[in-house]
């Protein structure tokens, strides 16, 4: 397809037109003590305090991030859409407390989430030309920078963390479709093909421990949690009380197994050994 520049100019850094403050956000408790607190990290001059906040507590990467990057080349891929990795050289140059650290400005998010769309719309083939997928990368990056559209909340959080630093972890269940298939697939990694969706409906089975059933209900919960989804689930499988069970005796009811998941998400959420910031960061 092709794609025309509404808001920027070929050849030219998106960024130009958007001037960037040095912001500050914290977090503190009723007694003053504070939770969070992040300073000197970069936002555009026009967000609001509140939209610095939720990017600071919220959606920077807050850890493993390379302070050194490599590109990995790929055949077929312009060099500039060529995903980053870890320098793995430079970094042991460098005190090993400086070798990661966190995002610290609002460009490293909106360029990752940008870039990695390019990169999946490229290896895709939707771009005509090489000039399109460009104009689509400076278009969306400089309409994040100015608020003229936004993703969901799963993608800033997790959307292009390997594309853009090389992070990386063990398979936690996700599944993705092959573009190239057109089959369902179960991801090798968390965040090559990472969990970008805001909002699950889970069917449920009218079984107690298999798979499908109402404990598996509170494993994919988990994982939907731990990446920053959120999810509601159809109960209409489920007996209610009184009715007869297979083995004999009669089903104790829905309610009985929605309190239990009840109980496990409440004491998990009030916690008192993390913060806001970091119980609702996926992956920690």
């Amino acid at each position: 397809m092709h794609i025309a520049r509404h808001f920027t100019t070929a050849g030219r850094d998106p960024y130009e037109t958007v001037p960037f403050r040095t912001a500050t956000s914290e977090i503190r408790n009723p007694d003053g003590s504070v939770v969070f607190q992040a300073e000197g990290f970069q936002v555009p001059a026009e967000w609001s305090q509140v939209a610095s906040d939720i990017l600071a507590q919220k959606y920077f990467r807050k850890a493993g991030v390379p302070a050194r990057l490599a590109p990995v080349a790929e055949q077929g891929l312009p060099p500039w859409l060529w995903r980053r990795t870890a320098d793995e050289a430079a970094l042991a140059a460098l005190a090993e407390s400086a070798r990661h650290g966190s995002e610290r400005s609002a460009r490293q998010v909106f360029d990752r989430m940008a870039g990695t769309w390019t990169y999946w719309g490229w290896k895709g083939g939707y771009f005509d030309t090489e000039d399109d997928a460009s104009a689509f990368y400076d278009e969306i990056r400089l309409m994040l920078a100015r608020q003229i559209g936004a993703p969901n909340s799963p993608q800033w959080f997790n959307t292009g963390l390997h594309w853009a630093y090389g992070i990386d972890g063990p398979a936690q269940g996700h599944h993705f479709v092959d573009h190239q298939t057109g089959e369902l697939r179960a991801s090798d990694s968390a965040y090559e093909h990472p969990q970008p969706h805001a909002c699950f409906i889970q069917s449920v089975a009218d079984d107690l421990v298999n798979e499908g059933g109402i404990m598996d209900l509170w494993v994919r919960e988990a994982r939907l949690f731990k990446y920053g989804s959120g999810s509601g689930s159809n109960f209409s499988k489920i007996r209610g009380e009184g009715e007869a069970l297979s083995g004999g005796g009669r089903s104790s009811g829905l309610m009985s197994f929605l309190r239990i998941g009840d109980r496990r998400w409440s004491r998990n959420r009030k916690s008192p050994r993390s913060s806001p910031a970091q119980s609702s960061r996926p992956g920690t």
